[in-house]
């Protein structure tokens, strides 16, 4: 999402130039013709491409239990052994992870809370319990939906993710868009994904438009796009045979003490709040997916 304090309606954007290094998308291969994604020898066994936002010193600092004195008694937190264990059962071993600024874990620290974005946190997860756990992250900020698409998939693609976590659109949603090309637009990105063999996993946003911090004369539009963004994206996602995770509709979605001093992205405490609703989520998926085989 973009750094935009007073939420204001933006112009259309002008369009986007030809991009003749990257495939026209009837080109990309579907689950039919999966050896035509090319293995990428190149990639180390773990790869989490640093965030935009990060500061090498909040990730050398080993953390302290009384650093994190707050985060450990939220009740809307997971602690890190805790998330481990519940995600255990999943068979992934392959992450990619997609999108802007939300994914790209843009946040401000806070303190007592682990300066960790939720996408670094599912990766911590899952690479705990299993040996030779790689995970990317190629979302980066700013991005609309079309612009993600011509600059990650190909790459998603490529490294042959069994599961593929995406947060995108919210751009979108600040400047306005008709539901039906934003979900055309959403499925040109998540249809490949899927067909390619991984279990596509979208993040909702929290709820900024109720949260008070928007200026009254824009909340409005601002709750109904972003409502039906969050509508559209699990509506794809589940279609797809996927996952959405509703942090939208969180008890905690409209509560301003999970926002950024720029009022748009989340703060430390708001990304240990969405993981632990991702946790939570994806360990029910796993349990209902046992309790059909």
């Amino acid at each position: 999402m973009t750094d935009r304090p007073e939420h204001p309606e933006l112009p259309d954007r002008p369009g986007l130039p030809d991009r003749p290094d990257l495939p026209d998308r009837s080109e990309l291969p579907t689950v039919s013709d999966r050896s035509a994604v090319r293995a990428r020898p190149d990639l180390p066994a773990v790869r989490t491409l640093p965030a935009a936002h990060d500061l090498p010193a909040a990730h050398d600092r080993p953390d302290t239990s009384a650093d994190l004195a707050a985060e450990s008694s939220d009740p809307f937190c997971l602690p890190p052994e805790a998330a481990a264990g519940l995600l255990r059962g999943l068979p992934w071993n392959r992450l990619a992870v997609l999108g802007d600024s939300v994914t790209a874990g843009v946040m401000d620290p806070l303190p007592g809370y682990r300066r960790r974005s939720f996408a670094d946190r599912f990766a911590d997860a899952l690479a705990a319990t299993r040996p030779g756990f790689a995970a990317v992250n190629l979302a980066r900020p700013h991005l609309l939906l079309d612009e993600i698409r011509e600059q990650q998939l190909v790459p998603a693609l490529e490294f042959e993710a069994d599961v593929v976590m995406v947060s995108a659109g919210g751009n979108n949603a600040f400047r306005g868009f008709a539901p039906e090309e934003l979900r055309a637009e959403l499925a040109s990105l998540l249809t490949p994904l899927a067909e390619s063999g991984a279990v596509v996993v979208t993040i909702g946003l929290f709820d900024l438009a109720r949260s008070g911090l928007v200026p009254p004369e824009h909340a409005d539009g601002m709750a109904r796009r972003f409502d039906a963004l969050d509508r559209v994206t699990a509506e794809l996602a589940r279609a797809l045979g996927g996952v959405h995770v509703d942090t939208h509709h969180h008890p905690l979605a409209a509560d301003p003490s999970l926002y950024a001093a720029d009022r748009v992205h989340a703060n430390a405490r708001g990304h240990a709040v969405a993981f632990a609703a991702i946790a939570t989520t994806l360990a029910r998926y796993a349990e209902e997916a046992r309790a059909t085989r």
